[in-house]
């Protein structure tokens, strides 16, 4: 019984660090990568966009795997993986 009671000792701040570190690293960080992973998945033609390079355009074309983007300064056409896209550029004017 003594030697269970031990265990238990050694062993639960492991556990307890091991729980808050879970609910204070792990989860925000797949949460945020569920979220811009949905956001990857619903880019539509027109959106304007950011890739993870800082290239800011609009998307021309949607597929499977890539978008085709123009960009806003120069006008090139680009053909970036989904993965390349950090995010939405904000429309608004601040």
């Amino acid at each position: 019984m003594q030697d269970s009671s031990t265990m238990l000792m050694t062993f639960g701040p492991l556990i307890l660090m091991m729980i808050v570190f879970y609910f204070l690293l792990i989860r925000p960080q797949k949460k945020k990568q569920n979220e811009i992973q949905s956001m990857r998945n619903n880019i539509k033609i027109g959106d304007d966009v950011i890739t993870i390079g800082g290239i800011m355009g609009k998307v021309l074309l949607v597929k499977e795997d890539y978008v085709v983007i123009e960009s806003s300064a120069t006008k090139t056409r680009l053909d970036v993986m989904k993965w390349g896209i950090g995010s939405l550029a904000s429309t608004k004017a601040e």
